[in-house]
This record gives C-alpha cells, structure tokens and sequence, in this order.
C-alpha cells in the first residue's frame, strides 16, 4: 500500500526535508506514529478527513549524527537517553527525530533499559497496537510488519505481540487501547480486553498527569461516549472517576427525566455532545457535572436533589486536583458545575445578572464580532446546557430561550462597551473646560463625536477632543455668544 505524502508535506513542508537530508545522508528514515496510521485510515475510508497534526520521525541515525546534521538548526535533547532529539524548523514547529531502538526491563511505566539499533524491524516490534505499529517511506510506502493494516480495515486494536507484555510494560496502554478504539470506532479484541482487566490496577502506578492527559484525549474524540462505557466495562472508570461511578442508581424524578438515573443521564448528555463538541474541558464538565446528586439527595432526605451543583463544584474541584489538571482549568470547570442549573433560568433574569453572567471571565481583548472569544465561559456553559437539556425531558425548551435571549443582549453589552471606551477619550467635562455651557448640547456633540470613535475613525483621545472642538467652534447659544466665548 502507498499513501498520498504530499497531504502530510503540504501541511508539514519541514518534514519532507528532514527525511531527505537523512537519506541523503545514508540513514534510512520514515515516518511512523498516529501520522502514518491516519494516512492509511483515508486510504481505507474515503470520507475519514485526513489532517496531518504531527509528524513524527524514526531514524536508523543515531543522536549525534542527527544533531551534526541539523546543526544549522535549533535543536532540544528532550530524551537522548530514548534516542530522541526535536528539531525545530524555521516556522517555529517541532519534530521529533527518533533513533531506531529496542527497550526492555519496564517497571510498568517506563524501560529501564533501551537499546539504539540501526534497524526499522526491531523498532516497530516493540510498539504497542498493531495500528500503531505502521512506518512509511518518503515516497509514501506502507510497511507493515505487525498486521497493522488488516487491523485499521478491519477496526481492531490489539497490540503488538502478547498483550500482556505489552500492558505490563507500560499500563497507560490500556488507556490508549480504549482511545484508539474511540478513534477509529473499533472494537477491542477479547484477548486484548481480558489482558486489560487483567492488568488494570496497573493505573493505580501511573501519574496522575499521564492519566489526565489520556483521559482528555479520549474525551475529546467525537466518541468519548463510547469511552467511558469501556472504561466502565473494564473496571478502570471507578479507579478514575469513582465520584461518576456513585451516580449508578441515584433516581431522578421521572417528570424532568424519564432517560434514567443520574449515570444515564450524564452519558446521555455526553452523547449530545459528541455530536456537536470538541473540546474536552467542557465534555469533562459534562461527566462530572451532577456528581453532587448523590450527596444533595442523602442531605434533603432523599426528596430532591437541590444544590446539587455546588456541592458538584467542591466535588469536581476535588477531582480536578487530584487528576492534576491546571489552575484555569479547574476555574472553568468549577464555573460550568456552579452555573449548569443557574443558565437555564438566564431568559428570566434582570438585564443586569444576564450582563454580569456573560462577563464572567470575559476577554477584552477578543473582538465582539467572536463571542466564543469574547466570553469563553459563558458561551461554553451555553454548549453545556443545550447537552444537559438535551438528555432530559426539556429539551429544546430548556436551551432555546436562553439562545433567544443572547443576540440582544450581546448587543447591548457591546454598546455599553463601545460607549465606555469613549467616554474614556471625551466626555462631557472636557467639553465645559472647552468652554460649553451645561446643557443639551453636551449630548448632541458627545454623540457626534462617540459616532466616529464607534466607526473606528477616530482611535486617540487627542483626535476625539480636536473634533469637539472643531464642532464648537461654528455653535452659537441661544444668547448669541460663541460656546467657546
């Protein structure tokens, strides 16, 4: 099989000429990793839109040799010990160049021992899933040594060799078998999913670091629905996520969600957003979103659920920490559990709360014309809650209001602004120092000269106060003197 490089070298211009400077060179060089196995996947599935991320590079060039050869350009040994050096192109990205190489004796997260070699097979046989284990030439050759190809067609993951081997090396594999099968919308082999029960409690020896990273990339796919029901399936979600776990069984009212108890309805909502979202903080938020309800239940003798969602935001606060997630991260993630219930009422609130809820963590800086940008909080809590609706008995009703309520209302939030900021240039004490009387006139010229800073003619407070005085110098007062008399 071949594969289109000119996809990947339009995109990655830099990548071409580090293969070809190594070949040239007499090392043998491919590209390998998620590149090679996503290039094969549009071979595979014409409608797969293919769109070259990274582009990783392996080498039978050892680390010195690689850095003589790209000594004319910015160069970090980010693993040297593994055989890896990033070279960094002229346009600022980076690209690991990666010698050829062997490992042995891991302690379940890392090898102990690794082994530069000189040839491609010995390097691809200790990769982890076969799909994962594809290399390909500058001229776009497959080569396939680990049944790679036949596993994409047939959308298996299983790993290379034996899969118990395989996860006690490294136990964040078992994550990344779930991931992959999310990606690709496979299905696990049964002896790789007996391996992964078998070796589960491996996690426990993983970073939490690692596993956040893992955790949110399987988030992130457009089936992260199916992911959580695999780790669930294999006993892995109450490691991660135990606050989720205890929502199993935990009644709603039939009226508001007929869908289930809280665990079904949380993956329901997941599911909505899979369908419309891609970033992974807001569908983590989803997850833990109504992980309150146990304890708000036990607390309200089991009648009603009611503050559910700030008792959810200690709770995911907790969760956050200990998953290692950063400082603005849990800020928005505590926001979107606190606010979940608050936003379905936004269409009855007082102009005012509408305005102060929309300025949450707002962003001067973005141009209104992108309100994602401008309100990153808000308009993300908005794409939480039409999921959340949408996996209950509202539905449209829930949502659709408080989108009604929006264009208005950042209408307004932008004239406010836009008048703010000029009142910053000119406002009307500078036009009695100019010599004008208190009085009507005051608005009229304001608004004259607030309609060219609104245009954008007008960007300094030294051009707003030379056009009010231009615009005073031809007023008369109703007594005939001049306004700047």
């Amino acid at each position: 099989m071949t594969i289109d490089t000119e996809l990947i070298f339009r995109a990655h211009p830099f990548a071409r000429k580090i293969l070809e400077r190594l070949i040239q060179a007499g090392f043998e060089a491919v590209m390998v990793g998620g590149v090679v196995r996503d290039a094969v996947r549009a071979q595979l599935e014409p409608d797969y839109e293919f769109t070259p991320e990274e582009v990783d590079i392996a080498t039978s060039a050892y680390p010195d040799e690689i850095k003589e050869l790209f000594r004319d350009c910015k160069i970090f040994e980010v693993g040297e010990a593994f055989g890896v050096v990033v070279v960094v192109a002229p346009d600022g990205r980076s690209y690991e160049v990666a010698t050829f190489r062997t490992e042995s004796d891991y302690d379940g997260r890392w090898p102990a021992r690794v082994e530069l070699v000189r040839t491609l097979d010995e390097d691809l046989q200790r990769r982890d899933l076969t799909v994962n284990g594809l290399a390909a030439t500058l001229e776009g050759r497959i080569i396939d040594r680990v049944g790679g190809i036949a596993d994409l067609q047939a959308k298996l993951i299983r790993t290379v060799g034996d899969p118990d081997k395989r996860f006690s090396e490294d136990y964040l594999r078992i994550l990344r078998a779930i991931r992959l099968a999310c990606v690709l919308d496979g299905a696990i082999t049964p002896e790789v999913s007996e391996a992964m029960r078998r070796h589960r409690d491996g996690l426990k020896k993983i970073s939490a670091e690692r596993i956040r990273d893992e955790l949110l990339k399987i988030v992130k796919t457009p089936r992260a629905t199916k992911g959580v029901q695999l780790l669930d399936e294999h006993g892995i979600l109450e490691l991660i996520l135990p606050e989720l776990v205890a929502c199993k069984g935990v009644p709603q009212p039939e009226k508001y969600h007929p869908e289930g108890d809280v665990y079904t309805h949380t993956l329901l909502a997941l599911q909505c957003a899979d369908a419309i979202l891609r970033d992974p903080l807001v569908k983590f938020a989803l997850l833990v979103h109504d992980v309150g309800k146990p304890i708000a239940l036990q607390k309200n003798n089991y009648e009603h659920a009611g503050g559910h969602e700030f008792i959810g935001e200690q709770m995911a606060e907790r969760i956050c920490r200990r998953l290692r997630f950063s400082t603005d991260e849990i800020k928005l993630i505590k926001f979107l559990v606190r606010e979940h219930l608050r936003i379905g009422r936004f269409s009855e609130m007082s102009p005012g709360k509408r305005a102060t809820l929309l300025k949450t963590h707002e962003n001067p800086e973005a141009p209104f014309e992108h309100p994602a940008e401008r309100f990153p909080f808000f308009m993300k809590l908005v794409a939480l809650m039409i999921c959340d609706c949408e996996a209950s008995a509202h539905k449209s009703s829930g949502w659709l209001p408080v989108v009604q309520a929006l264009p208005p209302l950042l209408l307004r939030v932008r004239e406010l602004a836009e008048r703010e900021r000029a009142r910053k240039f000119l406002d009307g004490h500078d036009l009695i120092k100019m010599g004008l009387a208190p009085g009507p006139r005051i608005r009229e010229i304001l608004d004259a000269v607030y309609e060219q800073i609104f245009s954008g003619k007008i960007t300094t407070r030294e051009d707003a106060l030379a056009l009010a005085q231009h615009l005073l110098q031809g007023f008369v007062d109703p007594k005939g003197k001049s306004a700047s008399a």
